[in-house]
């Protein structure tokens, strides 16, 4: 999605690492759309390890994965608690079936 890179990825370039794309969610909460020079503020933010085009792109990147998670274009990821076995019987996915009617009614409260 849209962190494109590990942990260890270069400040500069096209890699965000984890600390740079939890500064990016601050400097988002701060700076809101209707800051003035809203790309520059968040590059200033993460301390000019990345530009204000980078910082545009990345958000416009974030924007096309939430897009494509509410249209349902990515699919759940399928968990399986390995230290439980599966309830009453029920199949390891059960509870991966549920969290989705759970995640479902919730979005349409």
């Amino acid at each position: 999605m849209a962190s494109g890179g590990s942990k260890g990825s270069s400040a500069r370039g096209g890699g965000w690492t984890e600390r740079q794309n939890k500064q990016f969610e601050c400097a988002l909460a701060v700076y809101d759309r209707e800051t003035p020079d809203r790309w520059h503020n968040i590059a200033r933010y993460m301390g000019g390890s990345k530009s204000a085009d980078e910082v545009r792109r990345h958000f416009e990147h974030l924007v096309h994965d939430v897009v494509q998670i509410e249209a349902g274009r990515v699919p759940f990821p399928r968990y399986y608690n390995y230290s439980a076995p599966p309830a009453a019987g029920g199949r390891p996915d059960d509870a991966a079936t549920a969290r989705s009617k759970y995640l479902k009614f919730q979005s349409s409260r």
